[in-house]
């Protein structure tokens, strides 16, 4: 069937919007007519970095209706709304404990850009194109995923824009109330107010913490936080010490503490941000080769504990449903993150979220 796709083919070149080929689905595979997909930081590092091989369509947040299943599949039907997730086997020891970000094959289903026989599900002419990322390549009218990646959604609930429940706001939000499971009362500081800090600041807000501090430099985005429920908003250029600007809020230090950023200066300060058994959870990509952050006698001392986390460590079967939930209830509007642009606009879309000039964009396929 042909689609159209976003399709990366150079890592410094702008997405070309083209008509590729997408296989049908096999027994194990559903086909999703995609309406909405989150832009993720995640696509582009790994379009920048050619890591799944180019051509590739990228794309890991989307969001549809399901066209089609393939024979070994009764999770969903034909007609069903789904938010699309990472993929994970379900098989192994951590799937098996309720951990499928950590599932033993990860990297194969979700970063190779094919499917773990070698086989590219996308095609142009006589030219394999790389998909199959996140187990979905979703910059497209159409994606093939599987069972493991696909969560229902009720009527009454934006199709178009729950795509993001799948990482982003996942990640932030099940960061803060799944992995670190900051108590009520405590404090979290939390680096970065993209659209996975700002989805922490919404996760602490349901977690009763006491104490909420964003670092940000933009603005918009500064006073975005204050509105969700953050208590405090550090400006890193009017305060280039963190530490001392946390300090003046906090003497002793946070409870908590959330990397979005990936900065190796910003991750190291905040060590000394962190009060007695405070803990780092730390989601930000760091350049390769950085460091763990923090002197080794002081994590003792302290009995600090420095954390990394993926996917929120959440099940996306259990947590996307909770999300959706809260949302429902007016607890996680995640949806005033947004801004929708067509598929089209994908590199208008780039720009202006990479100037500050949105927090999330989730972009619309017509399909």
């Amino acid at each position: 069937m042909k689609i159209t796709a976003a399709v990366a083919r150079a890592a410094d070149a702008d997405f070309s919007i083209e008509e590729v080929e997408i296989d049908d689905p096999r027994a194990d595979e559903i086909l999703v007519r995609v309406v909405g997909v989150g832009l993720c930081h995640t696509d582009l590092v790994f379009k920048a970095a050619g890591l799944l091989g180019l051509p590739a369509v990228l794309g890991h947040e989307g969001s549809g209706i399901v066209e089609k299943v393939g024979a070994n599949v009764s999770k969903v039907k034909a007609g069903d709304r789904v938010a699309i997730t990472f993929r994970s086997c379900g098989e192994c020891d951590r799937c098996q404990k309720g951990q499928p970000a950590y599932c033993r094959t990860m990297p194969m289903l979700n970063y190779i850009g094919m499917r773990p026989d070698g086989t590219k599900a996308l095609h142009k002419g006589g030219e394999d194109v790389s998909s199959n990322f996140f187990g979905q390549s979703s910059f497209a009218t159409y994606c093939l995923t599987y069972e493991r990646n696909v969560v229902k959604v009720p009527e009454g609930v934006p199709l178009e824009l729950v795509g993001p429940l799948g990482c982003g706001v996942q990640t932030g939000a099940g960061g803060i109330i799944r992995s670190l499971a900051c108590e009520k009362g405590s404090s979290v500081l939390i680096l970065g107010g993209g659209a996975v800090g700002l989805s922490a600041v919404m996760g602490a807000v349901v977690q009763g913490c006491g104490t909420i501090i964003v670092l940000e430099p933009h603005e918009a985005r500064r006073k975005i936080a204050i509105e969700l429920g953050a208590t405090h908003t550090i400006d890193p250029k009017a305060s280039p010490d963190l530490v001392a600007a946390v300090k003046e809020i906090l003497p002793l230090g946070v409870d908590y503490a959330f990397d979005t950023t990936g900065i190796p200066a910003v991750v190291n300060a905040t060590m000394n941000c962190l009060g007695s058994h405070g803990v780092f959870g730390i989601v930000g990509v760091c350049p390769p080769g950085t460091p763990v952050p923090g002197d080794l006698s002081t994590v003792i001392t302290f009995g600090h504990t420095i954390k990394g986390i993926i996917e929120g460590d959440s099940d996306p079967d259990v947590f996307i449903p909770e999300m959706v939930e809260l949302y429902k209830a007016g607890r996680l509007p995640f949806d005033k993150l947004i801004r929708t642009y067509p598929l089209a606009d994908i590199n208008k879309a780039i720009a202006d979220q990479h100037h500050g000039d949105c927090v999330k964009v989730v972009l619309l396929t017509g399909a």
